[in-house]
């Protein structure tokens, strides 16, 4: 089995992911397309792989060659003009903040994601993980503080017309402030980005978000299944 890397890592079909390299100490890859050339190109290379099909699709030689599911994803879109929020909100929004207290909040509110279900990667590598990319997304300020009250009480997260991230702290969650927290920072990123239309992804395995972003006007467009697939074994410890 063979490890990729320098000129090797551009391939037709595996498209290298060092964000996720860093946390796994592996390689890791997304396939470019669902094919069975793609598949193959995986057979001989060591590292970890994702790949994201259409759910209609046949999946038999996911199984061939040795990929499992680990999630689906809801794509739930909304327009401007479609937009439900309620008129007055206490929530106030920030780009000053601790970054610690964002990534704490992180760590506790992102425990279900796709590399937490993958039972190949150990629970800290999957915290690392997200903890690595809500950092990332704060030094691109990308992420913007919720206060409510006074207190900070969670953060979204976007880039461009995607919703990437909404966390509560764990202190303001069942309240029934999800609605409130949702629709001030879709409001907000329409407000700052200037799209017309905005977009996220929600795993059907967590309803009661979904059932929000329908709640504010969002109307789900399509739907992806997530296979993920290890050749050899992930390296215990850390960078």
């Amino acid at each position: 089995m063979k490890q990729m890397n320098g000129a090797d890592t551009m391939t037709n079909y595996l498209e290298p992911t060092p964000w996720d390299q860093r946390n796994f100490r592996v390689p890791t890859y997304q396939l470019r397309e669902y094919s069975v050339e793609s598949l193959q190109e995986t057979q001989d290379t060591e590292g970890h792989f994702t790949v994201k099909v259409d759910p209609f699709a046949d999946k038999e030689n996911l199984k061939k060659f040795g990929f499992y599911y680990v999630n689906t994803l809801m794509e739930p879109v909304c327009n401007k003009e479609q937009l439900l929020v309620p008129k007055e909100s206490k929530i106030r929004f920030a780009r000053e903040y601790n970054n610690k207290d964002i990534l704490d909040i992180a760590e506790e509110a992102f425990a279900g994601g796709r590399f937490h279900r993958d039972f190949n990667i150990p629970d800290d590598m999957a915290d690392k993980r997200y903890r690595n990319w809500v950092n990332d997304l704060i030094q691109k300020d990308f992420i913007l503080a919720l206060y409510f009250d006074g207190r900070l009480a969670g953060f979204f997260a976007y880039e461009n017309d995607h919703i990437l991230l909404l966390a509560m702290h764990k202190k303001f969650r069942g309240k029934g402030l999800a609605k409130d927290f949702a629709g001030s920072c879709v409001q907000e990123q329409f407000r700052i980005t200037g799209y017309d239309t905005l977009r996220t992804s929600i795993s059907p395995s967590n309803p009661a978000s979904l059932n929000v972003f329908i709640s504010l006007g969002f109307r789900l467009k399509g739907s992806i299944d997530v296979y993920h697939k290890l050749n050899g074994s992930l390296k215990a410890g850390g960078e």
